[in-house]
C-alpha cells in the first residue's frame, strides 16, 4: 500500500530535533512519497537537501506563500523563476491568498498569485492553492486565469460542498488533511458527495493534526488517520483509498 502525503512541511524549524526519525515513521508507516511545497527564499536550500537525502521520497514544488507576500515580494518572485528556469519542479506552490493574517496585502498577494498562475502554466506545472479567508478573492482570480492548462490542487480544502464543486470546476483536486477529524471540521458531512477521483490526501505536517494528536505537531505519518477517517466516509478499505488517492497525486504531479 502505497500511500501519499501531498503537502509536507518537512523542511520546518520544527523538525530540526528528528528530522530523520520523523521521516523514517512516516516510511515505516507506508507514506513514501512527499510533496513538499515552498514558502520563500529562506527555505530554498533546506528543500534542496531534503530532496538530496531521499532522491526517491521526496518532490519539490516551487513559489512564494501568500502570508510571505511582502514589499519585497517582486525580489522572491524573480527567486521563484530562476529557480524554475533551472532545475525540475512537480508543481507551482503553495500559492493563493490569505486574509486572515493580513488583508492589507491583498493587492500584491493577487498580483502574486496571477504571476505565478503563468509561470505553472509557462511550465506545464499544476499549481498548489492555499486559501484562508479568501475564497472568493481566489476563484475570482481563478475565473479569470481558467484554461485546460490551469490544475492543480486546492491545498487544505475546508469550504462547503458548493465551493468543492466550484473547485473541481477549475481542474482542482481537493487537498483532505487532518480537518475532516475534526468534529467542528464540517467537510465530513458531504465529502461523500465528491466523486474520490477529486480528493488527495495531505497533513500540512507541522501544522493541523488530526485527531488524536489535534494541537500537537502534525508529522507525515499521521496521514494515515486521515486515510481512516476517509475509508470510513467512502466505505471503503484504507487499501483502497490509498490508491485511489495515490492514483491522483500522479495524474496531478506527473509522477
Amino acid at each position: 500500500m502505497i500511500i501519499t502525503d501531498t503537502h509536507t512541511h518537512l523542511y520546518s524549524e520544527s523538525f530540526d530535533e528528528d528530522r530523520s526519525e520523523m521521516i523514517q515513521r512516516a516510511i515505516d508507516g507506508g507514506v513514501t512519497r512527499f510533496f513538499i511545497p515552498a514558502i520563500d527564499s529562506t527555505y530554498t536550500n533546506a528543500m534542496l537537501e531534503l530532496e538530496a537525502n531521499y532522491p526517491e521520497n521526496i518532490f519539490l514544488m516551487m513559489g512564494l506563500h501568500p502570508t510571505h507576500v511582502k514589499e519585497n515580494y517582486k525580489d522572491e518572485l524573480k527567486h521563484v523563476e530562476e529557480l524554475l528556469e533551472s532545475r525540475k519542479f512537480y508543481a507551482v506552490g503553495e500559492i493563493g491568498i490569505d486574509l486572515y493574517w493580513d488583508k492589507t496585502t491583498l493587492g500584491i498577494q493577487q498580483d502574486a498569485f496571477r504571476h505565478q498562475i503563468k509561470l505553472a502554466k509557462q511550465y506545464q506545472l499544476p499549481i498548489v492553492i492555499h486559501c484562508r479567508d479568501a475564497f472568493d478573492e481566489v476563484f475570482e482570480v481563478l475565473e479569470e486565469e481558467k484554461a485546460d492548462d490551469l490544475f492543480g490542487i486546492f491545498h487544505c480544502f475546508t469550504g462547503t460542498l458548493e465551493q468543492a464543486h466550484q473547485a473541481i470546476s477549475y481542474n482542482m483536486k481537493l487537498g483532505i488533511g487532518g480537518v475532516v477529524t475534526f468534529k467542528n471540521g464540517k467537510i465530513d458531512q458531504f465529502l461523500n458527495e465528491i466523486d474520490l477521483k477529486h480528493i488527495v490526501l495531505e497533513t500540512d505536517s507541522p501544522y493541523l493534526a488530526p485527531k488524536p494528536y489535534r494541537g500537537k505537531r502534525n508529522e507525515s505519518v499521521y496521514v494515515i488517520k486521515v486515510l481512516e477517517k476517509l475509508s470510513e466516509i467512502y466505505n471503503l478499505s484504507e487499501a483502497q483509498i490509498a490508491e485511489i488517492t495515490t492514483e491522483n497525486s500522479k495524474v496531478v504531479f506527473g509522477i
